[in-house]
C-alpha cells in the first residue's frame, strides 16, 4: 500500500499502534442462590461490550444474583486466556466465534453442556447446538459492508470495494478477526464467479483478488472499535465485513453510518457461548448460559444488536434484509487453514 505522508493521514493510522485489548425464564434450585461467591468472569467480544454492560449485567444481577465481570477482546485472545490458565481457570463462560470454539474443543478447554443443567438448549433452532453441546450459538448478527452515509448513499455490491474512486478510503479487518473472512471469501467470489459456498475454497484466487484491492485500503485493523471511529468521522467511506450488532445500534444513536447488504449475499456471524472446563462457580455459570439462551434475554439482545435470536420462541424483528442470501462458511475448513492464511495476509498487506 502507498505510504501516506500527510499529518492527517498519519493520524488516521495511529490506532494501529495501540496494544490495548478492548477490549430465559427458567427457575433454578436454591443452589444458585446459596453460592458464596456470586462473581462470574465472562470472556466476550470487545464489540459486544456496550450491550453486555447495558443489558446483561443488570439482568443477571437481578435474575441469578451474579456479579458479572466482562473481559472484552477478540476470540483468539479468549482462546489464549483459556489455554494459558488451563490448570487454574478464572473465566467461567466465554462468548466467542465458532471457528475458535472448534480449536477450544480440540484443546479440551470446554465443558460439555446438556439440557439437564441448561434447559433452554432445548428451545434453540436447528444447528445452534454444536458438537453435542460443547457450545451453542446464542445470537446471529449478519455481516455486510458498513459505510459512512455522508460519503455514499449505499453499497450495492462487494465489488464496490475495488472501485478506483475508493482509493485509500477502505479499511478491512485482519484475518485474525473472524469478520476478516468475509472480505477474503468475497474476493474469492468476485475472482472466480462462483457462489460463496463454492468460492470459499478458492483461496489462491482470493489472495490474488485481495492484492488488487491494496490501492484502496487505507489500512487493516485488529481492533475494530478504533477503525469504526474513522468511519464515523468520515476519514474512510467503507468498513468491510462489519456486522449488524455493531453498526446498527450506532445508526440508531444518530451517527452517520449504515450497514449495506450487497446483492451477492451477506454472512452470518457465528456468535457462540460455552462453559470453560473447570471454571469457577459452575452452577452459576450454567445459570448464566441458560438465561442467555432464554426468551427474555434473547429478545433483548436481538433487539439491541439487530440480530437473529437462536431461541425459536422469539420472533425475529427487522434484523436481516429481505431477499438477500445469508451464508455460513465451512468453519472446519477455516479452522484448519486459518494460521497459514493469517501469515499470508500479513505478508501481502505489508509488502
Amino acid at each position: 500500500m502507498k505510504k501516506v505522508q500527510s499529518k492527517r493521514n498519519n493520524s488516521r493510522r495511529m490506532f494501529l499502534k495501540s496494544t490495548a485489548i478492548v477490549g430465559t425464564g427458567i427457575m433454578f434450585a436454591p443452589a444458585y442462590i446459596r453460592a458464596a461467591n456470586k462473581e462470574l468472569v465472562i470472556g466476550c467480544a470487545g464489540s459486544h461490550t456496550a450491550w453486555m454492560e447495558a443489558i446483561v449485567t443488570p439482568y443477571m444481577k437481578e435474575k441469578i444474583g451474579a456479579d458479572i465481570l466482562f473481559e472484552g477482546t477478540k476470540s483468539s485472545v479468549n482462546l489464549e486466556k483459556m489455554s494459558s490458565n488451563k490448570d487454574a481457570p478464572y473465566l467461567s463462560v466465554v462468548q466467542m466465534d465458532d471457528p475458535v470454539m472448534i480449536q477450544a474443543v480440540e484443546a479440551s478447554l470446554l465443558e460439555q453442556m446438556s439440557v439437564d443443567t441448561v434447559p433452554n438448549m432445548s428451545a434453540l433452532r436447528s444447528g445452534a447446538v454444536h458438537m453435542d453441546g460443547m457450545w451453542c450459538n446464542y445470537v446471529q448478527p449478519w455481516a455486510g459492508i458498513a459505510f459512512n452515509t455522508s460519503m455514499t448513499e449505499g453499497v450495492g455490491s462487494w465489488a464496490e470495494l475495488w472501485d478506483p474512486t475508493n482509493k485509500e478510503k477502505i479499511i478491512i479487518p485482519s484475518l485474525q478477526n473472524t469478520e476478516g473472512m468475509w472480505t477474503l471469501f468475497s474476493a474469492a467470489m468476485l475472482a472466480t464467479g462462483k457462489p460463496f459456498a463454492e468460492a470459499q475454497f478458492e483461496i489462491d484466487a482470493a489472495f490474488d483478488k485481495l492484492a488488487e484491492l491494496k490501492g484502496n485500503i487505507l489500512t487493516t485493523y485488529s481492533v475494530m472499535s478504533q477503525a469504526f471511529n474513522l468511519l464515523e468521522q468520515g476519514e474512510i467511506s467503507m468498513l468491510a465485513g462489519n456486522f449488524s450488532s455493531y453498526t446498527l445500534p450506532r445508526k440508531k444513536q444518530g451517527t452517520p453510518v449504515d450497514l449495506a447488504a450487497p446483492a451477492e449475499g451477506i454472512f452470518a456471524m457465528p456468535s457462540g457461548i460455552c462453559l470453560v472446563k473447570g471454571g469457577p462457580n459452575p452452577e452459576l455459570a450454567n445459570a448464566y448460559v441458560n438465561e442467555m439462551l432464554g426468551s427474555e434475554m434473547q429478545t433483548a439482545v436481538a433487539e439491541f444488536a439487530s440480530s437473529l435470536p437462536a431461541n425459536t420462541s422469539v420472533k425475529a424483528g427487522a434484523a436481516t434484509p429481505e431477499g438477500i442470501s445469508i451464508y455460513s462458511p465451512d468453519w472446519s475448513f477455516v479452522s484448519a487453514n486459518r494460521k497459514s492464511w493469517i501469515e499470508r495476509f500479513d505478508k501481502l498487506m505489508s509488502a
